[in-house]
């Protein structure tokens, strides 16, 4: 999963020669992948809030900025299963619509 992701973002956003290649993780969770997602269509975080506004979750700004942060943070919240369903059914919606 975690190359699919790295290809993903090499494909959307190019591959920088000059930085190493990036490795896969071993281990993934929730907040990897919504990072991951989040740097291969450039999304900010009023993006992810939109995304999740528009599928009707209720989440606050500093919920999002707390799944960003580095897992040993104090701040730093889990990315839920439904937190990360209801991301992806919105990032597909709004994929879709750019194509059409």
């Amino acid at each position: 999963m975690s190359s699919f992701l790295n290809g993903l973002i090499y494909e959307k956003r190019g591959k920088d020669e000059s930085a190493p290649a990036l490795e896969p993780e071993r281990r993934i969770n929730n907040n990897i992948v919504l990072k991951k997602l989040r740097i291969a269509f450039s999304l900010k975080t009023d993006d992810i809030l939109a995304i999740l506004t528009e599928q009707q979750f209720r989440v606050s700004m500093p919920e999002i900025t707390a799944m960003m942060r580095a897992p040993d943070h104090k701040n730093f919240r889990e990315c839920g299963d439904q937190f990360l369903r209801y991301f992806l059914r919105g990032l597909a919606a709004r994929q879709h619509v750019k194509k059409s």
